[in-house]
């Protein structure tokens, strides 16, 4: 498939710091990708860039096929963004923000997009509630549906689902690979894990810096980590006791047990002996993407002013 988003080597900076530091990304043409990272670690920046909203300060590349500081203008006809907060006129109805969109892209057939947009996503039957109004998961609809208003062909969706309950949530993505089935490229950003796992691909920014790339199988594959499950009376409460223990990057509590990883198999295995008893049983098991992103962020820099 041809790439939607080719982008190599992007830095920008404010002042002395740089908040996005030669980051590098390609994206398939269809494809969801789940951009994933802390906050501050140059998420937003970077999407700004992408869809023509901010211009680098080094790097470049194409965005659908358009030059990324050149062809600002062409890419943002193109692309839809949802930005963390929402957007749209909180004193007018959802009808009514759809129509101002709509009108600034200069769109024909105008009513009839509305109407489509409204039914697809659910929205008809309160058209005429204001958006002020509505409840997060609401709001949520109304801010793709006026993403997708003008028919674009790359989606850049901020932290969406953000505070929305978990039905919400699956619908939302289950909107989404609708889209990407139609061709659309969707990268999104989020903190849930969950939702990276429903993504074709995932790339991992900390602090300005990509620091991992692939599939969720990849991404773990590549870690390098290895993890143990403690079960038995008590195993839940370890976690103290192990968190900050040489060769362990991440101790925390799932329900009645412990989940441990770290990058070095013997010093984990070291630093978990001590607490070997007859009613605690360790078993080693698959390290999760939270594992690998709390071990990514261990190893990564504050870009922070005095961080």
């Amino acid at each position: 498939m041809p790439l939607a988003i080719d982008v190599h080597d992007l830095v920008k900076r404010y002042g002395s710091r740089t908040v996005v530091d030669h980051v590098s990304l390609a994206i398939e043409q269809g494809r969801i990708c789940g951009f994933l990272g802390p906050n501050g670690s140059g998420k937003t920046t970077t999407l700004r860039m992408i869809c023509g909203l901010l211009t680098p300060d080094g790097g470049g590349g194409t965005c659908l096929g358009h030059d990324l500081v050149r062809e600002r203008d062409a890419i943002k006809r193109q692309a839809g963004y949802m930005t963390q907060r929402f957007g749209l006129y909180e004193d007018l109805t959802i009808r009514e923000n759809l129509e101002f969109v709509g009108r600034v892209y200069e769109l024909d057939r105008l009513k009839e997009r509305v109407d489509g947009a409204l039914e697809r996503l659910g929205l008809a039957t309160r058209q005429g509630q204001l958006a002020g109004a509505l409840s997060g998961g609401w709001k949520q609809r109304l801010a793709l549906a006026a993403c997708v208003l003008h028919e674009p062909k790359l989606l850049l969706l901020d932290e969406p689902t953000a505070g929305v309950d978990p039905k919400a949530r699956r619908a939302f993505w289950d909107e989404i690979h609708a889209y990407a089935a139609q061709g659309i490229t969707v990268l999104v950003s989020t903190h849930y894990m969950d939702e990276a796992e429903r993504c074709h691909e995932i790339a991992y920014i900390a602090y300005g810096e990509l620091m991992a790339r692939g599939t969720a199988d990849e991404v773990i594959a590549q870690s390098g980590l290895t993890s143990y499950i403690a079960t038995g009376p008590g195993a839940d409460r370890l976690a103290p006791k192990l968190r900050d223990a040489p060769g362990v990057t991440a101790a925390a509590a799932f329900g009645a047990t412990l989940h441990v990883s770290g990058p070095d198999r013997e010093r984990l295995l070291a630093a978990i002996a001590p607490l070997r008893t007859d009613s605690i049983k360790w078993t080693e098991a698959p390290p999760t993407l939270e594992d690998v992103f709390i071990h990514l962020m261990g190893r990564a820099h504050d870009n922070a002013p005095g961080g």
